[in-house]
């Protein structure tokens, strides 16, 4: 893998845009920032793409603090390790950010991915497509993430009934019991399909679930056409996905703004 290639057309395709459909917020072009800013106070609003350098850096972080703060929402800063200026982290701090814990941005080609991974033994894999189904996704979450994933649960089934081809959430099952649960967004005009969650109850870890959905979902993005997928990995993932093919491009960290 070309990782400057991907790394820019990841850029290009997925950032440095003002995408449609997302169902997350809407999201704009701010001078020097795009940001989403999402109709409810509990879901993501945050800076997702900046263009910044020394000279500028401080005040546009300032005015986004002013704006989010008049609409009467928390933010994050979505900030890359490539981004401008090289200092971005320590001008965040300073102005009152905390940063959450550092993720990987890796990306696999999904023609590379293995198309034999198995299923564990008593272990089923299904779709979201109902209520309920969602439900058991948001219980898996409030346990492995800890808080309450009502909110995001609410987005997703708004999502799925606007565009049902937007997304696709995939849960583990033992016999009834749901143990991990994940999504995966398709990017509609991009090469780029996005896994996230990924989360598997304590008791049932390392047991080859985790490789399978990411397996499943990797066959859902090439049935559509899709060339990469991406995912912001935490630590106990990344061994994983490389095992599986997945290729770091970058590091990513979420700067929570000040209340």
């Amino acid at each position: 893998m070309d990782r400057a290639a991907v790394l820019a057309a990841f850029e290009k395709q997925l950032r440095d845009t003002v995408r449609s459909g997302l169902g997350v917020g809407r999201l704009e072009r701010a001078g020097n920032v795009i940001r989403c800013v999402s109709p409810s106070p509990d879901g993501w609003n945050g800076v997702d793409w900046s263009d910044l350098d020394e000279t500028n850096a401080d005040a546009v972080i300032a005015e986004q603090i002013a704006y989010f703060s008049g609409i009467g929402r928390r933010f994050e800063w979505k900030y890359y390790a490539h981004d401008e200026p090289a200092d971005l982290p320590d001008r965040l701090r300073a102005a009152g950010f905390e940063p959450d814990q550092e993720e990987a941005l890796m990306v696999a080609e999904i023609a590379d991915l293995p198309a034999d991974v198995p299923t564990p033994d008593g272990i089923e894999l299904h779709t979201a497509t109902d209520d309920t189904v969602l439900d058991q996704a948001r219980q898996v979450h409030d346990v492995v993430f800890g808080g309450d994933h009502r909110p995001m649960v609410d987005s997703l089934r708004e999502r799925l009934r606007r565009d049902p081809e937007a997304l696709a959430v995939v849960i583990a099952f033992a016999g009834e019991t749901p143990v991990c649960s994940s999504r995966i967004d398709f990017h509609p005009g991009t090469d780029f399909a996005s896994l996230w969650g990924g989360g598997t109850l304590p008791e049932w870890r390392r047991r080859g679930i985790y490789r399978a959905m990411v397996a499943r979902r990797a066959r859902l993005a090439a049935e559509r056409g899709f060339t990469y997928l991406r995912i912001d990995a935490l630590p106990t993932s990344r061994p994983i996905l490389e095992k599986l093919g997945f290729v770091r491009i970058s590091t990513t960290i979420p700067f929570i703004a000040p209340a």
